[in-house]
């Protein structure tokens, strides 16, 4: 029997082949964690649920940009934030945009988008856990996910650092993130 986690990956695989049986999958399965996430930020029903829909529509459209080795659910998360940050920043713009300097100071009050605790909680969390994964990796697979996801070297960069040929770069990285993914399914 397949775990959840293996089905889940399969899913967005298919996703990424443009499988719409594997898109209802996916916002069938997260409609709740996001909605949710934005109604306790927003407050406002109508406004979750539209922030919710951009959110997925957003994560499908980049649905080839999503890295397997990462939690889903995080992705669209922080997608649908995103959303929500970009709209309140448009909105006080086309406040500040419309009143004179007679208004009162609180209309160019700047929007707060520091990370909530939770977002922090949920951020480290999520990378504590993939860090104990990571060391899992033999060495020189650690190395190269490290150059590459954060330090965000290029190919072209890292190539020069571990003194290997691009293609021994690109391979080695394609290796690490299948190994990575395994031990993820794993757990």
């Amino acid at each position: 029997m397949k775990s959840k986690n293996s089905i889940l990956l399969s899913h967005i695989q298919k996703a990424k082949e443009g499988n719409q049986i594997s898109f209802n999958y996916l916002l069938d399965s997260f409609w709740n964690d996001v909605y949710g996430f934005l109604l306790k930020r927003i407050h406002d029903e109508y406004e979750a649920e539209d922030i919710t829909i951009q959110a997925f529509s957003r994560a499908f459209d980049k649905i080839n940009s999503f890295n397997e080795s990462y939690t889903f659910k995080t992705w669209l998360i922080q997608i649908a934030k995103n959303i929500h940050i970009d709209l309140l920043r448009k909105k006080n713009t086309s406040i500040v945009s419309k009143t004179t300097i007679d208004v009162d100071d609180t209309v160019y009050k700047i929007v707060d988008d520091t990370p909530t605790p939770e977002d922090r909680l949920i951020t480290e969390q999520n990378l504590a856990q993939l860090l104990r994964y990571i060391k899992e990796l033999k060495p020189h697979y650690q190395e190269v996910i490290n150059l590459r996801y954060f330090q965000e070297l290029s190919y072209k960069e890292i190539s020069k650092v571990m003194n290997e040929p691009i293609n021994n770069v690109k391979v080695k990285l394609l290796r690490a993130r299948k190994l990575l993914a395994e031990i993820i399914i794993k757990k």
